[in-house]
């Protein structure tokens, strides 16, 4: 180990005053004579004769992330630079243009060449700007940034046969402290067959999504949109943040998700309603309470994201979940009543991928409710339901999406005309339930008293929509619905999302609660 300390100016430190600087390295030598630095530390200290009580409260450097000859440099929270694999020599000197300035790579260098120590100034200089797009429902495409300006201009990524390529999901890294980056979105111009690239308006939210931490998910300010272009500004206070379309909901956290409530209440139970083509689970809730006999339960089924990009769907479907494992005394009323199946995600694939999933081919999730499913899901989902169906207690089936860019909540229905008594009346009467409670949220989330039909006029597969499929094929007395939450708002976030899953959760409760006994 090799340490050394100079005196001169930081600017990591407010004011940039006078400091300390203090650099340990400690230098391996691999085969040959070729040295390798497993790490080396530096710490800006404003009072040089505290050095030892300091250096525990040196001022947090910003970390940062930076790939040099297929090693990734590392520098973090307290100034450590670290390599995996470990550093070459060569390859650190490659790194710390991004990292130090010409005076401290220097002196660093000299530290690990000869074990000398010499003058420096400076520590840290503008870190580069990095787009990392190598984890799980990530998607972009089209990258530029510019360090001048320090913006990442992009487009949606994805591939355009498997779904609309509208979803975007990636990180920045190389963000400085109290810097402010600009985010510039271009529709995607990519197409399938003759088609005409899809309208740039579907992956351009007025505020756009952002996570320093990949958990908590906040609105930058409004976009600015300039003809095909959308631009969003942001201060994340962090040297990486995560940047997307809405806030993601992967299939790990459906997993996790599950798990959880399962471990959280005894009446629910983590399992799978089958294994998708590409061979990933697909997790599903299932709970109930209580003795009551099966065939005397309301059978309830709730599913979200049968078109991958549209994430705010899930964080419903987990508002649903955790009410009712929640004390709630309505939720455990529900709970000892019914049997209820909860799937967050439908198409784990697409999800997982990066992929829209809407309109991809041969065609999406909610267009192949056929008698010969192509999806894996469908087939598993369909066949639960037609038991449902068989025992006479198929109730309540939901559907769960996000709508057009324009568009409030709603509920999808099939035409008037189509159904007959006393479908028709209960549907209408879980519309009005659904519609009293989600209506009167606070903070409020727009919604539209109004349901839209899906009939022949809507879409060709029309009768391969879920929701007209199980209308049509389930019991007289089966209330069937696709709602279309709102995502363009500033009050699609996860905790506006999640009231609005609670909200429904509790109007499935007040409905089945004015229905006879089974």
């Amino acid at each position: 180990m090799v340490t050394a300390r100079y005196s001169g100016t930081c600017p990591c430190l407010p004011s940039k005053r006078e400091s300390e600087i203090v650099y340990s390295i400690d230098r391996r030598v691999a085969t040959g004579t070729r040295p390798l630095v497993t790490a080396l530390r530096f710490w800006c200290l404003p009072q040089p004769s505290k050095m030892k009580t300091k250096i525990t409260a040196a001022p947090k450097n910003v970390g940062a992330m930076k790939v040099v000859d297929r090693c990734l440099i590392q520098r973090s929270g307290r100034g450590a630079i670290s390599g995996d694999p470990p550093i070459s020599v060569s390859t650190l000197l490659k790194a710390l243009p991004a990292m130090c300035s010409m005076t401290a790579r220097w002196g660093i260098a000299a530290l690990v060449l000869l074990g000398m120590t010499m003058q420096v100034s400076h520590c840290i200089a503008a870190e580069t700007l990095t787009v990392v797009s190598d984890f799980e429902g990530a998607s972009v495409s089209e990258v530029q940034i510019d360090e001048a300006t320090r913006s990442v201009s992009f487009m949606p990524g994805g591939d355009p046969e498997r779904g609309w390529p509208c979803w975007w999901y990636f990180r920045v890294d190389g963000i400085q402290p109290d810097e402010t980056i600009t985010l510039r979105l271009h529709g995607s111009t990519a197409t399938v067959g003759k088609q005409k690239p899809l309208s740039a308006s579907w992956a351009m939210p007025a505020r756009a999504t952002y996570s320093i931490d990949g958990e908590t998910w906040l609105h930058t300010d409004k976009g600015h949109r300039d003809g095909q272009w959308m631009t969003y500004t942001l201060t994340p206070d962090a040297a990486s943040v995560y940047v997307a379309w809405g806030p993601p909901y992967t299939p790990t956290m459906a997993e996790s998700f599950v798990r959880a409530l399962a471990a959280k209440s005894q009446h629910a139970e983590a399992t799978e309603l089958c294994r998708s083509r590409e061979d990933r689970s697909v997790p599903m809730l299932y709970v109930r309470e209580g003795n009551l006999e099966t065939k005397k339960r309301f059978g309830v089924w709730v599913q979200a994201r049968q078109h991958a990009w549209e994430s705010g769907s899930s964080w419903v479907a987990q508002g649903f979940g955790e009410w009712l494992v929640s004390d709630d005394a309505n939720a455990t009323w529900l709970r000892q009543h019914g049997e209820i199946f909860l799937i967050p995600i439908m198409d784990v694939d697409n999800t997982a991928t990066g992929n829209g999933g809407k309109n991809a081919v041969p065609h999406d999730h909610n267009r192949d409710w056929s008698p010969q499913p192509h999806w894996n899901e469908i087939m598993a989902a369909q066949r639960k339901i037609g038991d449902l169906v068989g025992e006479g207690r198929m109730d309540v089936f939901l559907d769960l999406h996000n709508p057009g860019p324009g568009d409030a909540s709603f509920f999808y229905v099939l035409p008037r005309d189509m159904l007959s008594e006393p479908m028709l009346s209960l549907r209408d009467r879980f519309i009005d339930l659904a519609y009293a409670r989600i209506s009167k949220m606070k903070p409020l989330i727009p919604m539209s008293n109004k349901p839209k039909v899906t009939g022949a006029s809507y879409h060709p597969l029309w009768r391969q929509i879920s929701s007209n499929w199980v209308s049509m094929n389930g019991n007289p007395h089966t209330v069937s619905l696709c709602l279309e939450t709102v995502w363009n708002s500033e009050n699609s976030t996860t905790v506006g999302y999640r009231a609005v899953g609670a909200n429904l959760a509790a109007a499935v409760q007040d409905y089945l609660a004015e229905r006879p006994a089974k």
